[in-house]
């Protein structure tokens, strides 16, 4: 296997690290979960919402959806998006929803050695659900996952080598 050596770590051509732990390689934040001495910041800011205007759009109408992809990459494909997704509208007939993708919040902090931050996460998530939605969603992404084609097509595709770039960041004048 050609690997590339950035820093420490050595890479493939495709970005994915060149260990058992295939986790797409993005430049501002560490893809291998305890290594760093402290936790790393999030890809994008909670309020940065105009990043993916359609996801933004889809979260304000069905946070479902999107609470569903995210809880399928999360769980690492064990729980469909459209399962997670209908348990995540029940809840949300009772107000209970921001409980449960709280939960999955901090699934995700802990595989990717994420900050708590701005604040607790079922407080992120209590106060602004559909901002901490889509946060989640744009981190998924911006760390190489085609959100909308599941766990198991994403693994395909890194098998196969096919990736989607992770997003290093935006130009700026």
């Amino acid at each position: 296997m050609y690997t590339s050596s950035h820093g420490n770590a050595k890479y493939t051509p495709a970005g994915y690290p060149a260990t058992a732990m295939n986790v797409p390689h993005h430049p501002h934040v560490s893809p291998f979960h305890g290594t760093a001495a402290s936790a790393a910041g999030w890809s994008t800011g909670l309020c940065h919402c105009c990043d993916d205007p359609a996801n933004c759009v889809i979260t304000c109408f069905c946070p479902c959806v999107t609470f569903g992809q995210i809880a399928e990459i999360v769980n690492k494909g064990s729980i469909s998006c459209a399962a997670s997704g209908a348990v995540y509208g029940l809840l949300a007939l009772t107000g209970l929803s921001c409980l449960y993708s709280c939960v999955y919040r901090s699934r995700l902090r802990g595989q990717y050695d994420l900050e708590e931050a701005p604040c607790a996460d079922c407080l992120v998530h209590f106060c602004c659900e559909t901002c901490s939605l889509c946060q989640e969603y744009r981190e998924l992404k911006n760390r190489g996952f085609d959100m909308g084609i599941g766990w198991n097509a994403n693994m395909d595709r890194q098998g196969r080598g096919v990736t989607v770039a992770p997003v290093v960041g935006r130009m700026a004048r």
